[in-house]
């Protein structure tokens, strides 16, 4: 795990400006920091090393091609470059090893196959920028899920690419405004979702794509999010389809559960295997849900010594899930570490988010997620991660709640709807909340009451189930947004495009899968986790796995009230049930009464009216409503107001100049 970044200019490059791009990158790699420049050609290439594999001088980086045709900065892993040496070892296209670094093996790969050819024959995450001296052009490229991040754009008189946006922002001149569309999405998803940053003409390189450059792209800044295809200089296409996969599975089901639960465990198996390599410690995330504690389960499987896991808690009650991993530890015999957080460890975290993330990022779950990969890092360099496995097994309760709330809506006549909207909108959130929790003799999250409200409007003028779903991912739904300077109901469409036929369900799982995971999850745990130089990896994104996830039939994976279904019979393999029989928890903190409590004075401040006036961004009237509401109880608007919140809090530190 690594830092990249890097410019192409017109004119020559300096090597200060490169070498104070990588060092804005420290954090993501503090062994070994590497420069390359040529002025001539106006590229300059640099990067940050967190040594996993080949801690030796000869995996530093930039790093030459044998052949002298490329020069390459690569962030991540390649999970099977063993296998890929052995290929072209078999082809005569061996060469003399310098060591046994997946970044030397990719390049030899590159020089044999061609860049395209060799992202297709790779496991792995990455990000990478490859400059090719024959041709004279910089190809950037991202994983096929986009675990790793890469941002690009033009600022400064030059076209920049970096890791994160403050590698970006340290070029001189560099005074890109805000991009308003991207803000209001942020607002509305409480995430920017690619292509999209906070600063117009920046932009986030998709997934599964390779972008390629020649300098005179340099001179031809985009105002828009390059589209597939060449244009002036720019060439953009995709090197893999999440989409193909899915639809091949659709059409190509597994006939039975058990016949699934054997195909996906062995797929699982593999990828924790594979995964679970590296010349310094490795250690795993356990919060005790089935996620973690399926990819612990294999990796115990799969390993002969004692694994090390890990695990935070918290002293308020009723968000304290650290007894659940202690007990799924217990079971595998693992070196359990397990921390307790005060609300006052939490809040300290809180004014270090923005600086994290590079733009204003709010889920509020980067905060225990940063806390444990601190506590972990102490232990290990590389943690497993149960990500993943909600968007492929489908295991968020709104595949289940949204179908089923669609299919009763659409029997009722649009009138009813509207006024069933109407009379139940006039019960406070809390009540709502109570009543859900009465009715299913369970605890409710505390945004269940907003979550009603939100359906019972939706249920007013829904037209299809793609309403109700956009509705769920939307704090603003309905409701103009508070951005000034743009259109006030226009959001980014959800691609949900899986062609006639696609279970609604599945086409939800695609829509976050291309989404909420790479923007939202992905970015969560790469900037929490390399803010303390923790390299994270996820099995449940091998794509061998997640093409066996897509032949899954969806009543595998959801079978009546039960949310990934196959992946439990997994799990099930491992430890007895009686482990997991509870409500599904999510890394959540009490944010809501913290606003009403300790970090009150932290947020008037920040929603000031006539700050907000003043900054032109904002209009600070709906958003004092909904914090008044929220401040008095009558509403629980915790997810819309911490975006805001966000926000502000990054404009203040890392806002134009």
């Amino acid at each position: 795990m690594c830092g990249i970044s890097g410019l192409l200019s017109q004119t020559s490059v300096s090597t200060d400006s490169v070498r104070t791009m990588a060092d804005a990158l420290q954090h993501r790699g503090p062994d070994d920091s590497g420069v390359w420049t040529d002025s001539e050609c106006g590229i300059g290439l640099s990067h940050r090393r967190l040594s996993i594999i080949d801690l030796s001088p000869s995996g530093h980086q930039p790093m030459a091609s044998a052949s002298d045709r490329y020069m390459l900065v690569f962030n991540g892993e390649i999970y099977n470059h063993r296998d890929i040496r052995k290929a072209l070892e078999s082809e005569g296209a061996s060469q003399e090893w310098r060591g046994h670094s997946d970044t030397e093996t990719l390049l030899a790969a590159i020089d044999s196959w061609g860049l395209k050819a060799t992202l297709g024959r790779t496991t792995g995450m990455f990000a990478l920028a490859l400059w090719d001296k024959r041709e004279g052009t910089l190809s950037l490229a991202r994983d096929r899920f986009g675990e790793k991040p890469l941002y690009y754009g033009w600022a400064g008189g030059v076209f920049a690419f970096a890791s994160e946006l403050g590698s970006i922002r340290t070029l001189s001149g560099f005074d890109n405004p805000v991009n308003r569309a991207a803000l209001s999405t942020l607002l509305s998803r409480t995430y920017i979702p690619a292509p999209l940053s906070i600063y117009q003409n920046i932009y986030k390189l998709p997934p599964a794509t390779i972008l390629t450059v020649t300098r005179d792209a340099v001179a031809k800044p985009r105002t828009q999010p390059l589209q597939e295809g060449q244009r002036d200089g720019a060439n953009l296409k995709t090197y893999w389809s999440y989409r193909s996969v899915v639809q091949a599975g659709l059409g190509d089901p597994i006939s039975s559960l058990e016949e699934a639960t054997d195909a996906v465990e062995a797929g699982l198996r593999e990828a924790v295997s594979s995964q679970a390599v590296a010349d310094v410690p490795v250690g795993a995330f356990l919060s005790g849900g089935f996620d973690s504690s399926t990819v612990v389960a294999l990796y115990h499987a799969v390993t002969s010594g004692q694994i090390k896991t890990f695990s935070i808690g918290f002293e308020e009650a009723g968000f304290d899930e650290a007894v659940y991993a202690r007990e799924v530890a217990d079971h595998f015999g693992t070196d359990h570490h397990e921390m307790y957080v005060s609300a006052t460890d939490a809040l300290a975290e809180i004014p270090r988010l923005p600086q994290m993330y590079g733009e204003p990022f709010a889920d509020s779950s980067a905060v225990p997620t940063h806390l444990v990969s601190a506590f972990a890092r102490r232990h290990v360099t590389v943690a497993l991660s149960g990500d993943g496995g909600d968007e492929l097994f489908g295991g968020y309760n709104r595949y289940l709640h949204a179908p089923r709330l669609w299919g009763s809506l659409s029997r009722l006549p649009a009138p009813v709807r509207r006024s069933l909207a109407g009379a139940g909108g006039r019960l406070p959130d809390t009540a709502w909340t109570i009543l859900g929790s009465i009715a299913a003799r369970r605890r409710r999250p505390p945004f269940f009451g907003s979550k009603v409200k939100k359906a019972l409007r939706t249920a007013a003028r829904a037209q299809g189930l793609d309403d109700v779903f956009a509705s769920l991912l939307d704090e603003w739904h309905l409701v103009n947004t508070p951005v000034l300077g743009v259109d006030s109901h226009q959001r980014p469409a959800l691609d949900m495009d899986l062609g006639a036929g696609a279970p609604d369900a599945v086409r939800m799982m695609y829509a976050d899968a291309v989404s909420y995971l790479p923007d939202d999850i992905l970015a969560k745990v790469d900037r929490a986790a390399m803010a303390c130089s923790l390299e994270t990896r996820v099995p449940f994104l091998d794509h061998n796995l997640a093409a066996i996830a897509a032949r899954v039939p969806l009543e595998h994976k959801i079978a009546g009230a039960s949310t990934k279904h196959v992946l439990r019979q997994v799990l099930y393999r491992h430890a007895p049930r009686e482990l997991f029989e509870r409500p599904k928890a999510g890394f959540a903190l009490p944010l809501g009464p913290w606003l009403r409590g300790p970090l009150r004075d932290w947020a008037e401040d920040l929603l000031d009216p006539s700050r907000m006036r003043q900054e032109g961004y904002l209009d600070p009237a709906p958003i004092r409503t909904r914090w008044k509401r929220h401040l008095d109880g009558t509403a629980e608007d915790t997810p819309a107001l911490w975006a805001v919140l966000m926000f502000q809090a990054w404009l203040r530190e890392n806002g134009p100049a």
